[in-house]
C-alpha cells in the first residue's frame, strides 16, 4: 500500500469510529507523525514544571493578623548590616518587619546560592538564620 491509500484508509476507519473529532484527532497526530523538525516541540516540557517548587512570597505578607512592612532609612542600614554579619558574602533580597515573633527579618541569598532569613530582635541583634524552605 502506497502513502495515500494509507491515510485514506485512516480516514475512513476515524470517521466510522469517531466522527470528526476522531478526524480532527487522526488530522493533528498525522501531521505531527510527518512533519520533520529540527526543534523539540514544546510540548515536550510539559510536566517538567510541577516538580519546580513554587517562588517565594516576593513581599511582606501577613501573619497572626500583623502584615509586614519593608524597612526604610536607619532601619533597614542596620537590619541589612547584621544580615552581612551573620552570613558574609550574602545578598540582601528584601528587609521587613516580622509578623511570625520576631522584630525583623532579612530575606538573603547566601555566597552558595541559597536562600535564608535572618530573624533580629529589636535591637537588630540577630537572632537566627534559618534556611528557606524547600531551598
Amino acid at each position: 500500500m502506497n502513502r495515500k491509500s494509507i491515510t485514506s484508509a485512516a480516514i475512513v476507519a476515524a470517521l466510522a469510529s469517531g466522527g470528526v473529532a476522531g478526524l480532527i484527532g487522526f488530522e493533528r497526530s498525522a501531521s505531527a507523525a510527518t512533519s520533520t523538525s529540527s526543534t523539540p516541540a514544546s510540548t515536550a516540557t510539559t510536566g517538567s514544571s510541577a516538580a519546580t517548587p513554587a517562588p517565594a512570597p516576593a513581599g511582606p505578607h501577613q501573619a497572626n493578623g500583623i502584615t509586614e512592612t519593608l524597612l526604610t532609612g536607619d532601619d533597614l542600614a542596620k537590619a541589612t548590616t547584621a544580615a552581612a554579619t551573620a552570613a558574609p558574602g550574602s545578598t540582601v533580597v528584601r528587609a521587613e518587619t516580622d509578623a511570625d515573633g520576631d522584630a525583623y527579618e532579612v530575606h538573603i541569598t547566601k555566597a552558595d546560592g541559597t536562600k535564608a532569613t535572618v530573624k533580629l530582635n529589636a535591637d537588630f541583634t540577630v537572632r537566627t538564620v534559618e534556611a528557606a524552605p524547600g531551598r
